[in-house]
């Protein structure tokens, strides 16, 4: 296995009765890259995230993990009894007792204030960003995040891309996301994996976009977008000049993304 490769499947297939969820999928995880995993409802993402976390085990195929692997999940939603009472840092603390590593991932993922403020009462965006910083406690070298923006409008998107970025090139870590959202995530990740069952196509966005498999499943209503991340958004999804920016949040992801994105034909949210 190479020694960048955090996680290799080859060949990879399950099934579950006479129901086949994957077949013959090959992934390869790496340091310093984001996969995003993409594909229509019951396509086997969420199965194929359980695999990549070692929670399933295979059919047929072979599933080969680092010596080195230390993996942080992020779920896409977190459901609590509203009665409960719980804080931010409270939550932190199930996963990591030691209180300065809690306030130092908050601080990473820009909600060192709201470390005393209630979870059932946190905004979409701040809920994923509370779940993100559960996620760095680990200090992962793969971060596998399901639906990392759900609940979070367009313009919220875009700044947790970015993050998710930065800390990419912070930590030196593999990502591993799932995402539904065809028209932001394209300009935020380096590959692409198309899943249908099995892997229909992958690569980067801008081939990935124009692959016969891809426009089949989403449609032809493609535009060629342009996404520049030459400016950042405060926690009001304000835009801020870079002399206001958080220490926290001052790595750029890379510049000028050329993507394929989604007009018309987006992908229905669900299950999988």
């Amino acid at each position: 296995m190479n020694i960048d490769t955090l996680i290799n499947l080859t060949n990879v297939s399950k099934q579950f009765g006479e129901h086949v969820v994957l077949r013959q999928v090959d992934l390869d995880i790496k340091r310093n890259r984001i996969i995003t995993l993409i594909g229509p409802n019951g396509a086997g993402k969420t199965t194929l995230v359980k695999v990549v976390l070692g929670l399933l085990g295979v059919d047929d195929g072979k599933v080969e993990r680092s010596s080195h692997l230390k993996v942080g999940y992020m779920p896409q939603k977190l459901d609590l009894e509203p009665t409960i009472p719980l804080q931010v840092g409270r939550f932190l603390q199930f996963a990591e007792p030691d209180k300065q590593l809690c306030r130092d991932a908050l601080n990473r993922t820009g909600i060192l204030q709201l470390i005393d403020h209630p979870v059932q009462k946190l905004s979409g965006g701040e809920t994923q960003r509370m779940l993100l910083a559960r996620a760095l406690l680990r200090r992962p070298n793969l971060l596998v995040l399901d639906e990392p923006v759900q609940g979070v409008d367009v313009t919220g998107q875009e700044a947790l891309y970015q993050l998710i970025a930065s800390l990419r090139d912070e930590l030196e870590c593999g990502i591993f996301m799932v995402s539904h959202d065809l028209h932001l995530v394209m300009a935020a990740t380096d590959d692409v994996v198309c899943l249908n069952q099995h892997v229909c196509c992958s690569g980067s966005p801008q081939q990935v976009s124009v692959d016969p498999a891809f426009v089949e499943l989403f449609g032809t209503k493609t535009a060629l977008y342009t996404h520049r991340h030459d400016h950042h958004h405060d926690l009001n999804l304000e835009v801020i000049s870079d002399a206001d920016q958080p220490s926290g949040l001052d790595h750029q992801s890379k510049a000028n993304h050329a993507v394929s994105t989604e007009v018309g034909s987006e992908v229905d949210r669900g299950g999988v």
